[in-house]
């Protein structure tokens, strides 16, 4: 089981909320960073087996389920969080970071890289994507939660708005159905999109051991980009999961699992 844990923190009120598996280890621990509209639970499997050689604390990022809600969500706050969770457990880690936190995590590595020994990169790339995820912010914010009395009567509702199946599973994991209320910052999330799509210009490299690991079937990490990423990141390497798409290690967690085991133990 994982320990939720909320302490002082030094960037703010409260420092990101977390959920522990495992002791610590000589190893660095492995900070756990979700995507948009995840939560530290979502990771729950793949961090309880990861975590039977380490400690691995996943992290709710802020504006998203335990973790505070701030009017600002640019990356360099986000780099900041972990910054202080990494520091709050012993100053150096390795970094997963999916999507949303991908971006996090490789910001954290270009201002804060002395508290990272390696960092994994799960399928996306430091560019601007032209593609907005606005439209679930609109469709969660149109489920009538007053008619919500099990996580399946939202699920329905979001069908009906047209959104497929394995994402109503996924967004009903951020809602309080007793609560009747999102657990996401569904305002601010919405205006800082342009942010959370985009990615700082920073002048900056880290030459630390990356791996940029990507869906076979996805399209957010294109040879086009590659350039740019050994330029921010000298050491890269990159690796796909044949038939995983964007949520590889929801659709494939073995095979995520076993490649990040790969890499960090390398």
């Amino acid at each position: 089981m994982g320990l939720v844990v909320s302490v002082h923190g030094g960037y703010h009120d409260f420092m990101l909320n977390t959920i522990i598996h495992g002791e610590p280890t000589a190893t660095p621990p492995l900070l756990i960073a979700h995507g948009l509209y995840g939560s530290a639970r979502n990771w729950g499997v793949i961090a309880r087996r990861l975590a039977d050689e380490r400690q691995v604390v996943a992290v709710d990022m802020r504006n998203h389920a335990y973790s505070m809600w701030t009017e600002q969500h640019s990356y360099g706050d986000l780099a900041n969080d972990l910054a202080e969770v990494i520091a709050h457990f012993g100053g150096k880690a390795d970094v997963v970071g999916h999507s949303m936190g991908g971006k996090a995590a490789m910001t954290l590595a270009l201002q804060h890289g002395e508290l990272l020994r390696k960092l994994v990169v799960a399928d996306i790339a430091p560019v601007t994507y032209s593609h907005s995820q606005i439209q679930f912010i609109e469709a969660m914010r149109a489920v009538d939660l007053t008619k919500v009395e099990r996580r399946s009567d939202a699920s329905e509702q979001l069908a009906e708005l047209g959104v497929e199946k394995a994402l109503q599973s996924f967004f009903t994991q951020s809602l309080d159905v007793q609560g009747q209320r999102w657990l996401l910052n569904l305002d601010v999330l919405a205006a800082e999109m342009p942010k959370i799509m985009g990615f700082p210009q920073l002048d900056a490299t880290w030459d630390g051991p990356t791996l940029f690991l990507s869906g076979g079937d996805s399209d957010y990490v294109l040879p086009e980009h590659r350039d740019l990423i050994r330029t921010l990141f000298p050491a890269a390497r990159f690796a796909k999961i044949p038939g995983a798409g964007h949520w590889l290690h929801a659709e494939k967690p073995r095979e995520f699992e076993a490649a990040v085991r790969a890499f960090l133990n390398a």
